[in-house]
């Protein structure tokens, strides 16, 4: 190995112990928010969590969602994606005691509301309790399907890829039902719009 290598290389390992210093010692912060700090989050969350239980499917980028069911409010079993299938979906996992979930959740339905029954649908499923997200809805409502699955190794969250089960997380699956994006971390007022366009 020449020297000019060996310096390449002393940069580049540098260069990585710098980037896992700097969240070690101050979270993602603005690496959340940018696509490719998603991505680099994403894989080192998936290399590092144990493996999903036997025949569970797990989400990965670029190919069809594994199908699943999760209830909504009144127990009754709701197909994901396939209810929605035919244009995009925004699914949110979320938690009414999450406090980063309810901050952005005015902002979901925001963005909800503005896609009206042409643009991307938005989809909330609750890693909590019934009771729980029906008293919270009451206080803080909004008119998008709510859903609710038991947080575990095989909810709804690690079934769309989150395998470490950090909240707020979102995905954003293609009309015919790819995942398109994901995104660990609530959206600040307004950025949906951009990460959601595909």
């Amino acid at each position: 190995m020449n020297a000019g290598t060996k310096v390449v290389l002393v940069a580049l390992a540098a260069g990585t112990l710098g980037v896992a210093a700097s969240l070690l010692m101050n979270g993602p912060g603005p690496l959340l928010g940018t696509e490719a700090g998603q991505r680099v989050v994403q894989e080192a969350y998936r290399a590092s969590a144990p493996a999903p239980p036997p025949g569970v499917a797990v989400a990965r980028r670029g190919e069809p969602l594994p199908a699943f069911e999760v209830p909504d409010l009144d127990g009754t079993p709701v197909a994901v994606p396939g209810q929605w299938a035919g244009r995009p979906l925004l699914v949110n996992v979320w938690a009414s005691w999450c406090g980063p979930c309810i901050e952005e959740m005015p902002e979901l339905q925001r963005f909800h509301t503005e896609q009206g029954d042409n643009g991307v649908q938005v989809v909330g499923i609750a890693l909590d309790d019934a009771d729980a997200v029906r008293d919270f809805l009451r206080r803080v409502p909004v008119d998008y399907p709510i859903l609710v699955d038991a947080p575990g190794p095989a909810d709804a969250g690690v079934r769309l890829g989150n395998p470490k089960g950090v909240l707020p997380y979102s995905v954003l699956v293609s009309a015919d039902g790819r995942l398109l994006k994901q995104r660990i971390g609530p959206f600040a007022h307004g950025e949906i719009d951009g990460w959601a366009r595909h």
